[in-house]
């Protein structure tokens, strides 16, 4: 029997209960939204001025986002959703697992030719690219479980943006131009967000009326409105016509996984982050509790970011050995312990970068991309970060007749060549191999840090660049900088292969750079387009917000003061449970 029907793992479900230490009922008073575009930012504060919790701001955010940024997020898409509810009796997070699955008909030579031969275009275009979506169903779930208002109210601003339309931004055009030539073999697609077969002008309206029906059908029945009936026909009929493989029973059988976040002390800060089947939550566990093995340094010194990158190159090396939890036994456990950091921290040369060729191959556990986010709290302290993704820009290039859900080509995030890399140049692995209802490892990492003094909340699009972002980030906010500065400071990532050390133009120094050098680092610079980090700080000594959104993208973020609100749904955390 697939390990999918366990139940959430006892390790994680005590270690809510030793850090839930949070009794007291702090409220912020105000209310703050950060996200990837300003129409997602205007539609969470429209409904926390109406009486929405921080929950049914998120439904309107994500939708929101889903329209205005067709080539991050969508309805055709997933994410993961990272809740903090406050209540009387005291501080609950939980995690939502929305990660798309692979469809039942998928196997490990899901993408091989009759001769055996992997075959990368089906991987990323088209609907054989797609997996089955999960971002629908967790806005059903955040309002019918955690949310104080209807899905239909929650979801208006989201249909209005779609029938009213947004401006084309020099960011469409960026990453429409990186997908041109696969949204060029969709008719629908090519239709809806291209104009004469090419990328539009910056200021043309994008009006999406068939996505608008089909978000008023998922308001009117909920999850039945996007899984069963007339537009789960027409997604369907278009996958089966253009070669994929879903089925009806894809659908039926599609659920949000509630799970634990991975939660772990470092630095004074109680860190809760992304569980499997994202990366995110044990990269950071080893790095931050790695960094506070090794003797202490200056932050930006040059023994501070080679201890970094070290650090960075053993953690994405487990990487490799990672997949979905629910069908591989991970241990999970010992990854996430403070002793496999000191050990991996012990291994660290401090006068020498060590070659990812000498780390040699992972020996495998026992066995039984482009992406949006934002960041929110409620006058209550309710807060949400989530990340959500369709993987490339414009995922499969594929939007489905009727519908407007432009599918995702979230399979690469499966090993699909376990023996080759994807898209982000990621290592392939058996662990996370095609299989029938297995959900992509992952880099999504929304992350808050807390403690008696204050809350961080943040996360960040950027591919296989998601944790060392999001790690660098949470590193500002350790030190007690301005949050304009956790979204905004120069980065730099490692990821075991390719083995050289990725910079931000203006991330190193030139003698910082040459003294890396000088220890065996390679450094690859990657230009300035690097993230689009929004991020929420609450000072619970001053009670004071502040929220960010990263300058390199074209997000918003806002605090306003405290909207009248009635009395909070489901203020009392509720327990856990896994599908």
């Amino acid at each position: 029997m697939l390990l999918a029907q366990r139940q959430v793992a006892p390790l994680l479900l005590l270690c809510a209960l030793i850090f839930a230490p949070f009794t007291q009922a702090q409220t912020p008073n105000q209310q703050a939204v950060a996200s990837a575009h300003p129409a997602a930012t205007a539609a969470g504060h429209q409904i926390l001025d109406q009486g929405g919790n921080a929950f049914d701001a998120a439904v309107a955010v994500a939708a929101t986002l889903a329209v205005a940024e067709p080539y991050s997020s969508g309805l055709g898409g997933g994410g993961f959703f990272l809740l903090r509810q406050q209540a009387e009796s005291g501080t609950d997070y939980r995690f939502l697992d929305a990660r798309e699955t692979a469809p039942l008909s998928a196997g490990r030579d899901f993408y091989q030719d009759a001769d055996g031969k992997f075959q990368r275009d089906p991987a990323l275009n088209g609907p054989r690219a797609a997996g089955i979506p999960g971002l629908p169903a967790a806005l059903v779930l955040l309002a019918e479980e955690y949310g104080n208002l209807s899905l239909k109210q929650s979801l208006q601003p989201a249909i209005n943006a779609a029938e009213q339309g947004f401006a084309v931004t020099e960011r469409y055009r960026m990453l429409g131009g990186f997908r041109l030539e696969a949204m060029r073999r969709n008719a629908e697609t090519t239709r809806l967000f291209l104009r004469e077969g090419d990328i539009p002008a910056v200021g043309t309206l994008i009006r999406q009326p068939e996505l608008a029906l089909t978000l008023r059908a998922l308001a009117e029945r909920g999850h039945a409105g996007f899984y069963q009936g007339p537009v789960a026909k027409l997604l369907l009929d278009a996958v089966h016509a253009g070669g994929g493989a879903w089925k009806q029973a894809d659908l039926d059988n599609y659920r949000v996984i509630e799970r634990q976040p991975v939660s772990f002390n470092s630095f004074g800060m109680q860190v809760f982050s992304a569980p499997l089947p994202s990366a995110g939550g044990i990269a950071l566990a080893n790095i931050l509790q790695g960094l506070e093995a090794l003797p202490q340094a200056t932050p930006g010194s040059t023994t501070w970011t080679h201890q970094l990158v070290e650090l960075m190159r053993r953690s994405y090396r487990e990487r490799m050995l990672l997949g979905d939890s629910d069908f591989v036994e991970v241990p999970t456990e010992r990854l996430l312990s403070a002793e496999h950091a000191q050990a991996m921290a012990a291994s660290i040369n401090p006068n020498r970068a060590t070659p990812s060729s000498e780390l040699g191959d992972p020996a495998p556990f026992s066995q039984g991309t482009d992406t949006t986010h934002f960041s929110l709290i409620d006058a209550q302290g309710n807060a949400v970060a989530a990340t959500l993704s369709i993987n490339l820009p414009f995922g499969a290039a594929f939007t489905v007749p009727g519908t407007g859900v432009l599918l995702n080509n979230e399979m690469d995030d499966f090993a699909t060549d376990p023996t080759g890399e994807n898209a982000y140049q990621l290592a392939g692995s058996e662990p996370n191999s095609v299989g029938p209802g297995k959900r992509p490892l992952s880099s999504m990492t929304p992350t808050m840090l807390e403690s008696g003094e204050q809350l961080a909340i943040l996360g960040t699009p950027g591919g296989s660049r998601i944790i060392t972002m999001v790690l660098l980030g949470a590193l500002e906010a350790i030190e007690g900088e301005n949050v304009e500065a956790w979204v905004s400071r120069p980065r730099f990532h490692h990821q075991y292969l390719p083995d050289h050390i990725q910079i931000e133009d203006g991330a190193f120094s030139p003698q910082l750079q040459s003294e890396l050098e000088a220890l065996g680092h390679s450094i690859k610079p990657v230009g300035r387009d690097y993230g689009d980090m929004h991020a929420v700080h609450w000072n619970k000594q001053t009670g004071e917000l502040q929220a960010a959104s990263d300058p390199r993208g074209v997000g918003q973020a806002q605090v306003k003061a405290r909207a009248e609100q009635p009395a909070q749904r489901n203020a009392e955390p509720r327990a856990v449970t896994a599908d």
